[in-house]
């Protein structure tokens, strides 16, 4: 890994951005603009180097590229500063050149060896090189929008994008270094705008600061689970599962939440009324999620990591005098969420991408929790056992994702903890059954062994009432006999 920072030479000036170093990255984003006064061709070569910041040792130069800015100056392809596609007067796009499209296009003509350009009155057409062009040739069935501005201007544009000049892009430049000339260190995008301050103040610079993450919110409720399946026995003999639900998103496992458990469940069904709320930071235009977190305990920064938004959802088996048993899991995208069910008997393993044939006609109803912001119904969970899928059980949960504004004004509290609103959960109402068995022994005489031997011990006591009876009977019947005998009515 490298901490790169930028620094830029041009003639004797020197700008060392070393206290914008990246951490821990070999793909840095630097999102900086320099600007620097020079002359010209005194002043030409503009040397950009890259280094790896170290905090004990000296700074190692990654590679540097050079440019020469006479060059680009005196250029007859206006290399000093591209040709935009637009002629804005506002706008994150405003014009930066110092001269306006029509200035260009008559500069232009004079190194082509061309009359000046003419403009008609109206300003929609104008004669060039012997050719008229006009503003509806270009701009015909297309959208137009309130930052552009007059019209001969744009259409001077059009024209100058014909003209063979340079438009306007981005550079990517090999670095390199001088211990290893001929070897590429690495690429560098990146662009240079040339302004004569002869000719005045250019247009305001564009801004390519990185985008900032913003916070959002993913909400999710565990209402039930079904047919989940029954990993135990119970001291009696029955199958069953103490089932509990575990859920956090990749990436952040630190964050894991799980919720209580629904001991003795006998046919797979749970009863939770669970929020897990996961807090994430997000890029919308990259539709990426950013995690930062040090690689090792010795780590000085942190090393920044942009994964797509998911979710994990698992079902295990709770255990008290050995590991918890993993019964099944589901995996959710959350720009291409599967839509659940609305009734725990139509979901199916056949809703999960993977588990399509391939040639399939019916496609898989997905849909962005983003843009529909909230989901409710069951999604099969499974398991992968002999190479294929196994039904593991289903679930019933309602997602939810928020932005900053939202997380605000509708407050909600892990679990059915404070706050417990938006919405409310109340405790769930499980059967009489489900308890952890030997913290209740009263509860597991009546509810497990009185239930599943109720006759086995009714059959027991009456036949100890016999056994007593005839145990009685004979004690008795020999004193009786001999009385009879010895004293006869």
């Amino acid at each position: 890994m490298c901490d790169p920072y930028i620094k830029i030479t041009l003639g004797k000036k020197v700008v060392e951005d070393r206290d914008h170093y990246i951490p821990n990255t070999v793909n840095p984003i630097f999102g900086r603009m320099y600007e620097l006064s020079c002359f010209l061709p005194q002043e030409k070569d503009l040397k950009i180097s890259v280094y790896d910041y170290d905090m004990l040792t000296r700074d190692e130069k990654v590679g540097e590229t050079v440019i020469d800015l006479e060059n680009r100056f005196l250029s007859r392809f206006g290399a000093y500063c591209g040709i935009p596609q637009q002629y804005c007067i506002s706008g994150v796009n405003t014009w930066r050149d110092q001269l306006k499209p029509t200035q260009i296009l008559q500069n232009t003509a004079r190194i082509k060896g061309y009359r000046l350009p003419i403009l008609s009155e109206n300003g929609m057409r104008i004669n060039h090189g012997g050719r008229d062009y006009t503003l509806d040739e270009f701009e015909a069935n297309k959208k137009l929008h309130e930052h552009l501005g007059p019209g001969e201007e744009r259409l001077a544009l059009h024209i100058l994008r014909t003209q063979g000049l340079v438009p306007e892009h981005v550079e990517t430049r090999t670095l390199y270094s001088t211990f290893q000339p001929n070897i590429s260190q690495g690429k560098l995008q990146m662009w240079v705008d040339v302004f004569p301050k002869s000719l005045g103040p250019p247009g305001p610079p564009f801004n390519i600061t990185p985008r900032k993450a913003k916070k959002y919110e993913l909400r999710v409720i565990i209402w039930n689970t079904k047919d989940v399946l029954l990993d135990e026995k119970s001291i009696t003999g029955e199958e069953m599962s103490d089932i509990y639900v575990k859920g956090w998103m990749p990436g952040l496992e630190e964050n894991k939440q799980k919720t209580d458990v629904h001991y003795r469940s006998l046919d797979g069904e749970g009863n939770f009324n669970w929020r897990f709320v996961f807090p994430f930071d997000y890029f919308p235009a990259e539709q990426l999620c950013t995690v930062s977190k040090k690689e090792h305990f010795w780590s000085l920064d942190r090393t920044e990591f942009r994964i797509p938004p998911k979710l994990l959802i698992q079902i295990w088996d709770n255990d008290k005098f050995s590991l918890d048993d993993y019964l099944g899991f589901v995996e959710l995208d959350l720009h291409n969420a599967v839509i659940p069910a609305k009734v725990p008997e139509k979901c199916t393993l056949d809703m999960l991408p993977e588990s399509k044939p391939i040639n399939s006609f019916k496609s898989l109803k997905t849909a962005s929790l983003f843009e529909q912001k909230s989901m409710k119904g069951w999604w099969p969970c499974y398991q992968e056992k002999d190479g294929s899928r196994v039904l593991a059980g289903k679930i019933e949960m309602t997602l939810e994702v928020l932005g900053e504004k939202d997380i605000d004004e509708r407050p909600a509290g892990k679990g059915r903890d404070e706050p417990n609103m938006n919405p409310k959960l109340d405790p769930p109402n499980r059967p009489d059954t489900s308890f952890l068995w030997f913290t209740n022994p009263c509860k597991t005489m009546k509810f497990i062994v009185w239930r599943r031997f109720k006759w086995v011990f009714i059959g027991l006591i009456i036949l100890l009432i016999v056994l007593l009876f005839v145990a009685v009977l004979l004690y008795s019947l020999p004193n009786y006999l001999s009385m009879k005998i010895v004293s006869p009515i």
